[in-house]
């Protein structure tokens, strides 16, 4: 039955206790410690049982028990000074980003598609979730001037449970915004803000919420709203990451058109937009067509003006992780769009293909993305490496080394992820406000000031506990699948709180091999049941519902979890979220990692462990190949990668088998006459000291600052000053270099040596250059060198300069540069051109190269 009228009913708080209304709707609670206690404080049983979600909290809180903590004077003293605390934090104006770069009103919009917060706001299935709430939780910490967008989804990601043989199964439970941590956003009269966007046929509302992380809001789109009178527009931001490739691009266009609208309607014009992931970069487009239609600039320049001020992160290490579309599904959702802002369909598609000439090819939503920004990076050192390779046709000719796609490690919000236990500890020893020096080295050399006993004795509370929630969580597990009460009673048994415990969790994909330990069933069940130095195991993880192979991986796991000799040794915990997460990085002893390598873009769950004092026992993929130190941690092999993949995982399971013997389960059980693992503690200290002050998000953001937003912010403004002025004088200046670029020529390459020379000498190398109609300032005359290989071509170049000269040969104009030698064997060089303008955001954008047809080699 349908209701003839809607009326939203609050919380009703005594007025001494109105400020736990604020605090409720700030997502800071996430990660302040003090205010998760005031919540526990106030009714701990309700807080637990609601999901740690304190808007939810006080909606089923008891009236008896509000008054009772109104009268409660303790209570009442805690919550003034936690509230005092929060207002301070909200007013202070003295942040790191004012420090650094006195703000002139420029305003970041990260867009997301996912953002994992809280387990209390289920909008989030994994890594790239977490780490961008981790981002806009550093943003606010660090006081940049930053919004988020992103989608409010009414199932959020999928719940997983077990079936009794260990297949995963689905259910989608309903998010009820009004009792989320959330706000709708409404006008000065009270009505909802709402927006529209232009679908087939037809226009498309969503309304806006807001979620407030600290001093950082987070707007969060809703198209299930009555104005949308087809149920499937409504349905568009039911459930994140499940549906078709249709689904998906209606999401897509939710989320950056939307987006964007959304800022605008809320008088929000950002001057950089950062796309996390290519999910978002339809965004580009809106802010294409406002410049077109509101500042009257013609395409090609707009194009120039929106891409300065947009910024383009990548997650992906295989193609297969891209989103890409149709060209009928792209007609059908954009062919409007095409005469609107003056370009034809051919032109449009290429702004998200690496070959237009090929009619079959997709559309794909990461090459729009770093067609539409100035600024791109991957997420750690070694995912530099793989992206540049993965995209490197979007640059044809280019070195795949000089592909213009930087890195940024990713790192972790500590506090949003280190128990209460070890933040104490810090506070001890690093001192009060260690958080706010995160970054520094010197804070993290006071973890040699904690005395071994302490640190040893709050991480083995820690695995007590975990051992704890894992003993509950799998009783009602069993529990609801119908198991016999012995079984129940069992459960309660499981692990021992005194032995080495070793945790996986993460998505459930078949290159991350959760299985790999399992390769040898009679070696592993060995090291389980070892009665001298037993291990045990803590695992979780859900595969995408359409991931069967996944879901075999799951159940190859859970059954193995069961077997009689194994299961008080090992759990497969359902429904892994952050909230298990925490559990599991705060109680581990050694957290595992076995990514096929080049596959895994960062990972940040290990850092999470770091922090909690834990250590890591990794591949090296992701974050871990750069940051790994023998006396840190543990690497599985050497690097190494074959091409029988059968064969990988047979060498790298004996090699995590051969650590685990011979080097981690001794060195853990080694104890001295204190019953203290001295070796294993003092690992545990170097592992918090040189990870910590490193793989932290404030070191993220504020590379972020200082190497992207800063930067495009001001191209931004720059290009957008006096109607565009520099994005006018760029374009006609490459439509002239395009035009003339075929009049180039390298006519002849000449050197101060025939082909020998020694170590420590010079080489002079000259080339004349016919320019046509183009001029020394249009273009940047390089060689590049470096040693020939077997194949003859030149490995790890190196690009000096060439500066014109004074001399000239009828058309050919002369330039000069030096290569100096400082090692022996055989090398090569070439000659290149590139155009050359100080306003490209990289020199190769424009896709104008011209190479000498022949490397020269040379023998020193």
């Amino acid at each position: 039955m349908k209701p003839i009228h809607n009326i939203e009913v609050i919380p009703f708080l005594p007025p001494v206790l109105e400020p736990l209304r604020e605090l409720a709707f700030n997502l800071r609670w996430s990660w302040e410690h003090e205010i998760i206690k005031l919540f526990a404080r106030l009714d701990d049983a309700l807080w637990e049982s609601c999901g740690h979600n304190p808007a939810l909290m006080l909606g089923l809180i008891s009236q008896e028990r509000l008054h009772h903590r109104a009268n409660d004077a303790g209570f009442i003293s805690q919550l003034q000074r936690v509230y005092q605390k929060h207002q301070e934090y909200m007013r202070n104006e003295n942040t790191w980003y004012k420090r650094q770069f006195k703000p002139s009103g420029e305003t970041i919009a990260y867009f997301s598609a996912e953002f994992g917060l809280s387990e209390a706001l289920p909008i989030y299935s994994g890594g790239l979730g977490i780490l961008a709430g981790d981002h806009i939780k550093a943003a606010s910490e660090l006081g940049l001037p930053l919004v988020g967008v992103g989608i409010v989804y009414q199932e959020g990601y999928f719940r997983q449970y077990l079936t009794q043989d260990g297949w995963q199964q689905e259910r989608y439970p309903m998010n009820d915004f009004y009792n989320l941590p959330l706000i709708q956003v409404k006008e000065k009269d009270g009505s909802p803000v709402v927006i529209s966007v232009d679908f087939p046929g037809r226009k498309v509302y969503a309304q806006v919420w807001q979620v407030q992380v600290g001093r950082v809001p987070l707007y969060l789109l809703d198209t299930n709203i009555s104005l949308n009178s087809q149920q499937q527009d409504q349905d568009i931001t039911d459930a994140l990451y499940h549906g078709d490739s249709e689904l998906r691009m209606k999401q897509e266009i939710i989320l950056g058109v939307g987006g964007i609208k959304a800022l605008n309607a809320l008088g929000i014009h950002p001057t950089v937009c950062h796309m996390n992931e290519g999910h978002s970069a339809f965004l580009g487009l809106e802010r294409i067509r406002m410049l077109t239609r509101d500042h009257k600039i013609p395409f090609a320049q707009a194009k120039e003006v929106a891409a300065a001020g947009q910024v383009f992160t990548t997650h992906t290490a295989v193609p297969a992780g891209i989103d890409k579309f149709s060209v009928e599904l792209i007609d059908r959702y954009w062919g409007p769009y095409y005469p609107e802002v003056g370009i034809s369909q051919e032109e449009f598609l290429a702004l998200g293909r690496g070959n237009n000439q090929d009619p079959n090819e997709p559309f794909s939503m990461a090459l729009l993305a770093i067609n539409l920004s100035s600024k791109r990076n991957a997420v750690s050192k070694i995912h530099g490496d793989v992206s540049r390779k993965l995209f490197k046709d979007a640059w044809p000719q280019v070195p795949v080394n000089e592909i213009p796609i930087s890195h940024i490690t990713n790192g972790i919000h500590a506090r949003s992820w280190i128990s209460g236990e070890i933040c104490e500890l810090y506070e001890r020893y690093l001192g009060p406000q260690w958080y706010e020096d995160v970054t520094n080295e010197r804070v993290w050399k006071r973890v040699e000031e904690i005395p071994d006993e302490e640190l040893w004795r709050i991480h083995e509370h820690r695995r007590q506990r975990l051992v704890s929630f894992c003993r509950n969580r799998f009783r009602n597990q069993l529990e609801e699948q119908g198991a016999h009460p012995a079984e129940l009673k069992e459960a309660l048994e499981i692990l021992d709180p005194s032995i080495l415990t070793i945790g996986f969790a993460r998505r459930v994909a078949t290159y991350k091999r959760a299985n790999l330990l399992l390769r040898d069933p009679e070696r592993l069940a060995a090291l389980l049941n070892n009665k001298d130095y037993p291990i045990q195991l803590v695992f979780a993880g859900k595969a995408h519902p359409e991931d069967n192979p996944g879901k075999e991986l799951v159940r190859q796991i859970v059954r193995f979890s069961r077997q009689k000799d194994i299961r008080r040794r090992f759990v497969f915990l359902e429904d892994y979220d952050m909230n298990v997460a925490r559990w599991m990085v705060g109680g581990v002893d050694v957290w595992l990692n076995t990514p096929r390598r080049f596959l895994e873009a960062s990972g940040t769950s290990g850092m999470k462990v770091a922090f909690n004092g834990g250590l890591n026992l990794s591949i090296l993929d992701g974050w871990w190949d750069e940051a790994y130190e023998s006396d840190a941690g543990w690497a599985i092999g050497k690097g190494e990668v074959y091409d029988d993949s059968q064969y990988q995982d047979e060498v790298e399971s004996g090699a995590l088998y051969d650590l685990l013997e011979k080097e981690l389960i001794p060195g853990f059980y080694d104890r001295d006459q204190e019953g203290l693992p001295r070796a294993w503690i003092n690992r545990m200290k170097t592992s918090m000291r040189k990870l910590c002050p490193v793989f932290n998000i404030e070191r993220m953001v504020q590379e972020y600052a200082f190497n992207m937003y800063v930067p495009a912010g001001a191209r931004s403004k720059d290009f957008l000053a006096n109607g565009a002025e520099r994005a006018n004088k760029l374009v006609d200046w490459q439509n002239k270099v395009h035009h003339l670029w075929s009049q180039l020529q390298i006519d002849a390459v000449e050197s101060s040596n025939n082909r020998v020379i020694k170590v420590g000498d010079d080489l002079i190398v000259r080339a004349w250059i016919k320019l046509g109609d183009l001029t020394p300032d249009d273009v940047s005359v390089q060689i590049y060198h470096g040693l020939i290989d077997t194949d003859g071509d030149i490995t790890d170049g190196e690009v000096l300069p060439m500066q014109v000269t004074d001399e000239k040969k009828g058309a050919l104009t002369l330039f000069s540069g030096t290569i100096k030698y400082f090692k022996s064997g055989r090398h090569g060089y070439t000659i290149r051109i590139l155009p050359h303008n100080g306003d490209l955001s990289s020199p190769f954008d424009s896709k104008l190269i011209l190479w000498a047809k022949e490397p020269i080699s040379v023998t020193a």
